[in-house]
């Protein structure tokens, strides 16, 4: 089945717009999870705090895995621990669903999807069905290579709005991506026709993952293809080109549901500090026209700071470093959230 869409050309008059966190240090890599030390909670409830500021709703990253029980993932089933702490004094609780069965159960998953909205409903901000299910050559600590992913994200994301209907809440459920260029475009028309009317009708958001000048360097600073120009082509992409291809409108708001810059060997704490400052304000700048509803810094701190060599960036996307001591870009993430977010 094919969609088309025509897009707005009258730009939003004013979209709410929220920003937000994760606040655990665990992150994916290409072979999987790093993490470091323990998360210590009152330093991160502090280190929230202080981004927070006055500004509310202010949105907390959590995952939550869902795996075989024959056959459990390998992986934590909750990052951060206990994560339904954090969300409270203004903050709000951003639910990710992860889908992980190498069975395919589709049944179970939404069990799951059913479960953990009932339990986490009071302190919803959104929900997301699945991480990353357009990424199929991932590696296994996101959900593009599992059997059915699809089907489960269509399926999921009806299911957590029934849920969310049933109990009165009026908190999104969405899906997210990652860029999707060149054949990987083929994700959207695909999930379009496998979802049809039910899933858009159902579905409150898409979120986007990027990392400009992360995984492919970006241009110097003032020059096309800088790390400003990169973040606007993608966001524009979705908008225009990928969101159509699957019949999803321009009404349907788009969360930035992970961005960052990690330090480490050749990667400076200043140079991090100017490109999340970039990205924030490329987002904020362009949510009239492109309906863009939040931006989420990835991660609040490092999973371990003292890690060296080339490649081995994965442990240091925190805006904080492994002992919660703040790198510059955890001021400039502040200042940021108390000039533009929402009060």
């Amino acid at each position: 089945m094919a969609y088309t869409v025509r897009m707005s050309t009258t730009p939003f008059d004013d979209p709410p717009f929220a920003f937000g966190v994760y606040p655990g240090g665990e992150a994916g890599s290409d072979d999987g999870v790093v993490a470091g030390r323990p998360d210590e909670p009152e330093r991160v409830e502090a280190a929230l705090r202080e981004l927070q500021g006055p500004t509310a709703p202010f949105v907390v990253r959590a995952y939550d895995r869902f795996s075989d029980a024959a056959a459990p993932s390998p992986y934590r089933a909750t990052s951060p621990l206990a994560y339904e702490r954090y969300a409270r004094e203004g903050r709000r609780l951003d639910l990710v669903l992860l889908f992980q069965s190498a069975t395919g159960d589709i049944d179970g998953f939404l069990d799951f999807v059913r479960e953990r909205v009932r339990r986490h409903a009071s302190l919803l901000y959104a929900v997301q069905v699945t991480e990353e299910a357009n990424f199929t050559a991932g590696p296994d600590a996101i959900d593009g290579p599992y059997p059915r992913v699809r089907e489960a994200l269509v399926r999921g994301v009806i299911a957590a709005r029934e849920e969310l209907d049933r109990l009165g809440s009026a908190a999104p459920a969405g899906f997210s991506v990652t860029p999707t260029f060149g054949d990987a475009a083929s994700f959207w028309p695909a999930i379009g026709a496998l979802g049809g009317p039910p899933f858009l009708d159902a579905l409150g958001y898409v979120a986007l993952d990027f990392f400009p000048d992360v995984f492919r360097p970006a241009a110097p600073d003032g020059e096309p293809g800088d790390v400003r120009g990169s973040a606007l082509h993608v966001l524009r992409s979705m908008r225009e080109d990928w969101l159509p291809a699957a019949g999803i409108g321009p009404r349907v708001p788009i969360h930035v549901g992970e961005h960052g810059w990690p330090t480490g060997e050749g990667r400076p704490y200043d140079r991090q500090a100017r490109v999340v400052e970039a990205v924030v304000r490329v987002v904020h700048q362009s949510r009239r026209a492109l309906n863009l509803a939040r931006y989420t810094a990835f991660a609040l701190r490092d999973a371990n700071s003292a890690s060296r060599g080339e490649g081995d960036f994965w442990h240091q996307f925190g805006l904080l470093r492994d002992d919660y001591s703040p790198k510059p870009a955890f001021e400039a993430y502040r200042r940021l959230v108390a000039a533009l977010g929402p009060r």
